[in-house]
This record gives structure tokens, sequence and C-alpha cells, in this order.
């Protein structure tokens, strides 16, 4: 009887996943960090054609309206006797980098623009000098308008009109200036007067401790 060739053996493969020898694994990719937030646009009216258009306004916070007096209509609010008076110590070559990173601030927590007043005892604010180009009276319009924060210098500061928030630069400028700018910006201060200069110029003017 002819001998058959043995047949071969087939086993049959272990069922279930393959391990991966865990050098072999790959790190899952991290997420991206997110970069520095852009630049902030530049504030309208910096020197240079073309005139720069206006911001987009913050909206204004709610305001509780006025509850009205048992003898009849309630009056106007008038601006609250002695504002609020803060110092930021600064030289008077910083004390115009001081008011703007004040103001800034300002506008982040959601002040808005129309409420702020920024006066300077030396050297105009450069939006000022920019928008005065166009004329005084396009100038003085945008004050009235109020919807946006408005400059002017410490010669200027008796028309300026009352806004709940006045930070006034002293920049330089003779004595004479800060002392008449900043009694009549601690009288257009609703709420809040930052003063950015040398706080013993600040204090001997305003008769203050701050």
């Amino acid at each position: 009887m002819p001998l058959l060739p043995e047949e071969p053996q087939i086993h049959e493969s272990v069922q279930g996943p393959v391990a991966t020898p865990a050098s072999s694994r790959v790190a899952p990719t991290p997420r991206p960090v997110p970069g520095p937030r852009p630049a902030a646009p530049v504030r309208p009216g910096r020197p240079g054609p073309p005139r720069p258009a206006p911001p987009a306004q913050r909206a204004p916070r709610d305001v509780a309206p006025a509850k009205p007096s048992p003898s009849g209509p309630a009056a106007p609010a008038a601006p609250a006797a002695g504002a609020q008076i803060q110092l930021i110590p600064a030289s008077a070559e910083g004390a115009l980098d001081a008011a703007e990173e004040a103001l800034d601030l300002l506008l982040d927590s959601g002040r808005a623009p129309g409420e702020v007043l920024v006066l300077t005892t030396g050297a105009r604010h450069p939006w000022a000098e920019h928008e005065l180009s166009f004329g005084e009276a396009s100038y003085w319009a945008q004050q009235d308008a109020g919807d946006d924060v408005f400059y002017a210098d410490g010669a200027s500061a008796a028309r300026a009109a009352t806004r709940p928030v006045v930070i006034v630069a002293v920049n330089g400028g003779p004595a004479s200036a800060a002392a008449t700018a900043l009694p009549l910006a601690h009288g257009r201060a609703g709420t809040l007067l930052i003063v950015c200069g040398d706080p013993q110029q600040i204090n001997s003017v305003l008769g203050t401790g701050v």
C-alpha cells in the first residue's frame, strides 16, 4: 500500500488584538496654543492722511432710569460733587503714554468712549493736532457729538464739556498750565479724575494727599 505524504498541520491563529510595544505608539498631537492677540487698531485721529473713520462704539452700560419724585418729574442729575481722584506717577515725558494706558483700561472695562475727556498740560495729543487741522468748528463739533473720546489741551479745558471721567496728562508746559488745568479738570469730572504726572506737583495744586 503506497505511503501518503504526511498532511501539513494547520495551526489556528490566536484571536485577539496584537499588542503594540509602547515605544512604537504615537503620542497624540497637542492642541495648538493660540498666539498673541492681534495689535489693537490705531486710535482715530493719529497723524497722517487719510482722515480716519470713527471707531465702532462700545455698547453703553445699562443705566437704571431715575425714579420720579413724589412732587413731580425728576430733575436732571447733577455731576457728583468731588469726583474721586486717582494719581498715576509719571514723568513729563511719560505722562501721555500713562494716560493712554489708563484710557485703554477704561475702555476695556466697558466704559463708553464718549464718557472720557483727555487733557494735556503741555503739547497737544496727536489726535487733537490732527483734528484741529480740519478747523476749529469741526474739532469742537466732535465734542458736542459726544460719541468718542475727546482730547483737548489745558488752554482749552475751560471750553471742554463735563464728562464722567477726565484724564489729565501733566506732560510739561509751564507750571501755571498744570495749576490752571487740574482744578478745571476736577470740575469737569463727573465721577473720576485720573492724573498722570509728578505726584508732588499734583498734590500741591489739588491740595490732596492722593
